[in-house]
């Protein structure tokens, strides 16, 4: 078996030689027996900057669902305090009117009343502003009607 083993290296270096000896091949390609260390280096520098972007990326696509979701929970906020506002009895303006009580996490929410220029004192204009953290985040308006 040992003997075959030499044979078949014997036979490998042979071949090798031939196609060395091609008339068809560039030098260049003849002379190649393997992968060089620069060639190596520009694969993982290529290679880490595709993993950068990855990265880059699937942050930023993070990011941007955190603002959807406190986005969406501050719009249902805010328009569940303009129904339970138009619940309440009508206060003249201006005023401010009660605020639902449970909010998720750190949310509050406000809501004031205004007069509306040129208009009979049975309208008025309802302003509510959802916080987060005590920043404002969203604003909705709508009119409250004394009937």
């Amino acid at each position: 078996m040992v003997i075959m083993m030499k044979m078949h290296m014997f036979d490998m270096r042979k071949a090798l030689t031939a196609v060395r000896r091609l008339p068809g091949l560039p030098a260049l390609l003849r002379r190649q027996e393997g992968i060089g260390l620069v060639e190596v280096l520009i694969a993982l520098a290529i290679t880490g900057g595709v993993v950068v972007l990855l990265c880059n990326t699937l942050s930023t696509g993070s990011r941007a669902v955190g603002i959807m979701q406190e986005r969406t929970i501050a719009e249902n906020v805010a328009r569940a305090q303009l129904e339970f506002t138009r619940s309440q009895d009508y206060i003249p303006a201006p005023a401010s009117y009660d605020v639902i009580e449970s909010l998720p996490g750190d949310f509050t929410v406000s809501a004031d009343a205004s007069s509306v220029a040129d208009r009979d004192e049975n309208i008025q204009r309802i302003t509510v502003t959802v916080y987060r953290d005590g920043d404002p985040i969203l604003t909705e308006e709508d009119f409250k009607v004394n009937r």
